[in-house]
């Protein structure tokens, strides 16, 4: 039986210093702006394909927004009711996630705290897998959304998410070999989330086991985790 590990070395909590992905600066420093309102565009809306890493700019931004004394919420749509969305205030920033998932009533909610935080001098950044305009939502949605700035979130190259995973690692106190990255980039999903985790399944292995983390143990797992052949 494997003894039971204690995670003592969660993940760094999104921060916008800790994003990684060369071709988003200029994104990067708007959401800085955002979060201060100091000479920046109140409402954003970051699109890209998933794993891309928008919900963790979201919640980057909404730190940082916290850390200058302001409300910020953050409106997931398996969290956002409507009875939620209209009871923020309009002078709070707020982060809409995925929001080509809303449903009719959730979009009159999200529609409507647009323009309270509008009126009400609040900040509003939402997300999606396509621009605005591409969207399946209200037409009136849509336009709101597209009011301000539109950013695409460039998805990470395999440089990036070697440089992500070797972060990681080293924030779990993991010595990860390049050759062990290397092979997960080539043997495994491809986007970030599901390499982060299996880093942390592998962390979880190696001190259950006792080894350190080598190919053998990455091959290992992975062919006990496959799915049987019928």
């Amino acid at each position: 039986m494997q003894q039971l590990i204690l995670d003592l070395a969660p993940p760094p909590a999104p921060r916008l210093d800790n994003f990684v992905g060369t071709g988003n600066r200029e994104l990067l420093s708007a959401l800085s702006a955002w979060a201060t309102q100091r000479e920046s565009e109140p409402f954003i809306y970051l699109w890209g394909e998933p794993g891309s890493g928008k919900t963790h700019l979201l919640q980057a931004a909404l730190a940082d927004a916290r850390e200058m004394g302001h409300m910020a919420f953050l409106l997931q749509n398996d969290l956002l009711l409507e009875v939620e969305a209209a009871a923020i205030p309009g002078d709070a920033h707020v982060a809409v996630d995925d929001v080509n998932c809303l449903n009719p009533a959730q979009q009159i909610a999200v529609f409507a705290l647009f323009n309270r935080l509008k009126e009400g001098g609040g900040a509003m950044l939402s997300a999606g897998p396509q621009p605005p305009i591409q969207l399946e939502l209200r037409d009136d949605l849509t336009t709101r959304l597209g009011w301000g700035l539109t950013y695409r979130v460039n998805a990470l190259s395999d440089s990036d998410k070697a440089t992500a995973l070797q972060r990681h690692a080293r924030n779990r106190g993991i010595v990860l070999a390049p050759e062990v990255c290397d092979y997960l980039l080539r043997h495994y999903r491809r986007d970030l989330p599901s390499l982060m985790n299996l880093l942390d399944l592998l962390d979880r292995e190696s001190l259950a086991l006792k080894r350190p983390i080598t190919l053998p143990l990455v091959r290992n797992l992975l062919l006990a985790s496959a799915p049987s052949q019928p």
